[in-house]
C-alpha cells in the first residue's frame, strides 16, 4: 500500500499572500491527518516564502504522523532540523528565482559534501531523503551518500501526460526506483502529481509514499480539505492493492 504524505505548504502561501495570520498550515495539518493522510511535507525556504519556522516548531509539536522537512542542504537548514528533530528529512535543491522545485537535486556534484551532511543528520536520528530526477547515475550518487530514502521527482511524468512523451517518463521512474531498490534504497516520489495522473504511478511496485501538494490544495479550495485528502487517499487505496 503507498502511503500518502500531505504537503500544506500552500495553504502557507495563501496565509502569505495577505501576511496575516490564516489559513493556519498547522490546522491543515491536523485534518489532513484525520482525513488519513501517513505524514505531512513542509519545505522551509531559505527566503520563508510561505512555511515559517515557527510553522515548522508547531508541527513538530503537535501533529501525531511523520513530518517531512523539506530544505537545501545548507548550514542553517541543518541547524534548525537538529533542533526541530523532524522524522526525516528530504533535500531538495532551491533557487531563490523559482516559482516551485525545478529538478532533482544534482548529487554527482556534490556527492562527498552530501555524505557527510547526510551522516550529521542521521547521527542525531534524522532520516535523510534526497530528492532527485529518475537518472541512474543520480541514483547510484545517492546511494553512495548513506541516505535511507529517494525521492523521486516525478515533475517531467507529470508534463508529459497525455503526451507522446508520457511511456518514456513513465519507464525512466520505474527503472530508476527498481535500480534504487536493488542499492538497498528505499523510494518515495512526488512533484506535480494530481488525481488523474496519480494513478499510473501507483503501478510501480517499489515506492512506498507520494508526496503531494499543490493538487490537494487546490482541490481542497473547491471541496475542503478533508474531502480532497480523502478523496486522494481513496485513489491511492483502491490502486495500490
Amino acid at each position: 500500500m503507498v502511503s500518502l504524505g500531505v504537503n500544506i505548504d500552500h495553504v502557507a502561501t495563501i496565509r502569505q499572500a495577505r501576511r496575516g495570520i490564516e489559513p493556519d498550515p498547522i490546522a491543515a495539518a491536523i485534518i489532513a491527518e484525520l482525513a488519513g493522510a501517513s505524514g505531512i511535507t513542509a519545505h522551509l525556504r531559505e527566503d520563508r516564502r510561505h512555511i515559517s519556522d515557527r510553522d515548522i516548531k508547531l508541527l513538530k509539536q503537535i501533529i501525531n504522523t511523520r513530518l517531512n522537512l523539506e530544505m537545501a542542504a545548507t548550514e542553517e537548514m541543518k541547524n534548525i532540523a537538529i533542533e526541530t528533530m523532524p522524522y526525516a528529512v528530504t533535500l531538495v535543491p532551491e533557487k531563490r528565482e523559482e516559482v516551485t522545485t525545478e529538478g532533482g537535486l544534482d548529487v554527482i556534484k556534490q556527492k562527498d559534501y552530501l555524505k557527510a551532511y547526510t551522516k550529521e543528520l542521521q547521527n542525531h536520528g534524522i532520516i535523510v531523503s534526497i530528492f532527485i530526477d529518475p537518472e541512474f547515475d543520480q541514483v547510484k550518487a545517492a546511494s553512495e551518500t548513506g541516505a535511507e530514502y529517494i525521492e523521486l521527482h516525478t515533475g517531467q511524468y507529470a508534463e508529459a501526460f497525455n503526451t507522446a512523451e508520457e511511456n518514456v517518463a513513465f519507464k525512466n521512474l520505474e527503472q530508476a526506483a527498481t535500480y534504487a531498490v536493488e542499492l538497498n534504497l528505499r523510494v518515495n516520489a512526488g512533484h506535480g502529481l494530481n488525481y488523474n495522473n496519480v494513478k499510473r504511478i501507483l503501478n510501480i511496485k517499489n515506492i512506498e509514499e507520494l508526496n503531494i501538494g499543490h493538487s490537494i490544495i487546490s482541490k481542497a479550495v473547491l471541496v475542503g480539505l478533508d474531502t480532497a485528502v480523502r478523496d486522494m487517499k481513496n485513489i491511492l487505496d483502491s490502486f495500490s492493492k
